[in-house]
């Protein structure tokens, strides 16, 4: 009796040491990627478009 209720309190720490790694590996590559977004020609015609919109807004 007490193998089967050992079976059943069985805990998963693991798991969450895996779901860290594995989103922390995601945010990484997400920084990458917005990284090499925003310091190219996108990234400035993009910085760009949006200062220009903010100044018009404001009306300046």
């Amino acid at each position: 009796m007490q193998h089967s209720s050992r079976r059943h309190g069985r805990t998963d720490r693991g798991i969450t040491t895996a779901e860290y790694a594995v989103g922390t590996a995601a945010g990484a590559g997400l920084a990458g990627l917005l990284f090499k977004m925003l310091t190219g020609g996108f990234g400035s015609e993009l910085l760009q478009r949006l200062y220009d919109h903010v100044m018009q807004l404001l009306g300046i």
